[in-house]
């Protein structure tokens, strides 16, 4: 079978005016992307006395802010582009760059830039204006109220009327609120539990350390409840995702793992042995006969006969009592 071949042709006119000369190692540089050769030599076809900046040329060339951010990044690593902060007259900051059509090393670059004045501007320090002068206000200064509600709409507009005396009084005595729990017993377990966290699992060893006293307080009432610090952990294994799955926020993870406390389960206690059954003492050698009997018969054995007497004998009319035996009725 024949292959499918492909050929070229290229048809090329120089242009006779607005064109620029680049080195063909700019244009096939195998480091440097579409915008980062784009940014180059849209640099270079401006005009000597142009001071656009990379970012402008950028903006007209329809580069994103990323792309313009990597193709700057990769001029700078080959060369092409050199920047430096200077401070001007009245202490102002510019920052200089320098873009070359060949690349350069950072000593020659700071001997070009260094023989480039910096641009001069038509206010370089703006001088610091005097305030005016005001005239005082009439009377005497006081004190802006910062307490109280308005005089005006009092009942209508506020939800709350001002507190009289006595409320101010019972207002200014401190009370122990009702939204915040007492410390925990076992808050220092809590806290040795939390970090341990990292220990458990690589994907829990970036937890923030400004969560942790919150994890702490998660993990006291579990411990107020009487779970262990081992059933805290093996709570915690369980809800993580499973492997090759990437936990972005563990600490957020962990809060909600630890959020609702579950009442502990006791462990069942250990299936006991069935209590023989004891006869009484006037029952004791007793066996029970295994002929047929409407009710079960207990009879005394002397041997290791099955039958009683009853049963043992050939026939009904005449019975043949076992030497010995005792034939006994089992209670109803």
């Amino acid at each position: 079978m024949e292959q499918e071949s492909t050929v070229i042709y290229r048809h090329f006119n120089a242009p006779s005016r607005a064109f620029s000369q680049f080195s063909h190692e700019i244009i096939r540089h195998p480091r440097l992307s579409s915008d980062a050769v784009r940014l180059l030599t849209w640099q270079l076809s401006l005009p000597q006395n142009a001071r656009e900046s990379l970012s402008a040329t950028a903006h007209r060339a329809r580069i994103g802010g990323c792309a313009f951010t990597r193709a700057k990044r990769q001029l700078k690593d080959e060369g092409f582009v050199h920047e430096r902060r200077v401070q001007g007259p009245g202490g102002r900051w510019t920052t200089q760059q320098l873009v070359s059509s060949t690349p350069l090393a950072p000593g020659e670059a700071a001997k070009l830039l260094a023989r480039t004045p910096l641009p001069a501007c038509a206010d370089p320090v703006t001088p610091q204006v005097a305030p005016s002068p005001r005239s005082p206000a009439a009377g005497r200064p006081t004190t802006p109220p910062t307490d109280g509600h308005p005089d005006e709409y009092l009942r209508k507009d506020t939800s709350t009327p001002p507190a009289g005396p006595a409320k101010a009084a019972e207002a200014a005595e401190p009370t122990v609120t009702a939204d915040r729990a007492p410390a925990s017993p076992r808050l220092e377990d809590a806290r040795a539990l939390v970090g341990a966290l990292h220990l458990l699992s690589p994907a829990l060893r970036y937890i923030p350390p400004a969560m942790r006293d919150e994890l702490a307080g998660l993990a006291a009432r579990w411990l107020d409840a009487g779970h262990s610090s081992a059933d805290v952990h093996e709570h915690v294994l369980r809800g993580l995702p499973g492997a090759g799955t990437p936990v972005h926020r563990p600490g957020g993870l962990v809060r909600h793992l630890l959020r609702d406390v579950p009442p502990r389960t006791l462990p069942a206690p250990p299936p006991t042995a069935p209590t023989p059954i004891r006869l009484s003492v006037r029952l004791e050698g007793a066996r029970e006969c295994t002929g047929h009997h409407t009710q079960p018969m207990l009879f005394r054995p002397l041997g290791d006969e099955t039958l009683c007497a009853a049963c043992a004998a050939p026939t009904r009319d005449e019975p043949v009592p076992v030497p010995g035996g005792e034939r006994l009725r089992a209670p109803s």
